[in-house]
């Protein structure tokens, strides 16, 4: 039993060397923006606590070396 799968579109089928007829696909790229979700305003970067956690402890590093070095010259 041999299965006949019509043409669904005889007048849209495609012919050698003529290529896709306009409007058969889509466009490349997405004209819509990529946002997905609620729109969040940028903040301003780090806050003012872990940053000032990091000073403090490239401080106290600093601080040690430059002591452990003292330590060596004496």
């Amino acid at each position: 039993m041999t299965a006949h799968v019509p043409d669904p579109q005889p007048r849209k089928t495609l012919r050698p060397h003529q290529g896709v007829p306009p409007g058969e696909t889509p466009p490349g790229e997405s004209s819509t923006g990529s946002g997905a979700g609620p729109y969040r305003p940028l903040t301003r970067g780090w806050a003012k606590g872990p940053l000032l956690l990091i000073c403090l402890v490239a401080l106290a590093c600093a601080l040690f070396f430059l002591a452990y070095a003292i330590m060596l010259n004496v």
